[in-house]
């Protein structure tokens, strides 16, 4: 069966094992979800991923982070913004801001997935995919 929003898809099996307190979360790969991993270790809401092939198929092993106990969790929010049906782009002077700046918009550019801190740096707009916070 062929899905129609992967990304919809790894950031609901995100949210659901962070809400039901997993250590790990396994999400079939490709190179959009690998970036996406990327700025959510390098934004400090996950602790690491590994990509594991399994034959002629990759999977991106994710390993959740908690604060001192596990009540305490570091993603409050995961929210997908633009969707199949309805696509969601800015130029470089409406690049949106999550929780005035705490949170972390990710964005599809023509410099690749990036942040909106790094989107706002380089001065270039593009696809608004998910909102962290």
């Amino acid at each position: 069966m062929t899905m129609s929003d992967p990304i919809a898809d790894m950031l609901t099996r995100i949210r659901n094992a962070n809400t039901a307190k997993h250590d790990t979360v396994d999400v079939p790969a490709s190179k959009m979800k690998i970036a996406i991993a990327d700025i959510l270790v390098n934004e400090g809401y996950i602790a690491k991923y590994d990509l594991i092939e399994e034959g002629k198929f990759k999977t991106i092993h994710i390993t959740l982070k908690y604060g001192a106990d596990k009540n305490e969790k570091i993603i409050t929010g995961l929210k997908k913004i633009s969707k199949p049906g309805l696509r969601i782009y800015v130029n470089k002077e409406q690049l949106p801001k999550v929780l005035g700046g705490l949170g972390v918009a990710i964005l599809s550019t023509n410099q690749g997935v990036i942040t909106d801190k790094d989107a706002r740096r380089l001065q270039v707009g593009g696809e608004v995919l998910a909102f962290v916070w």
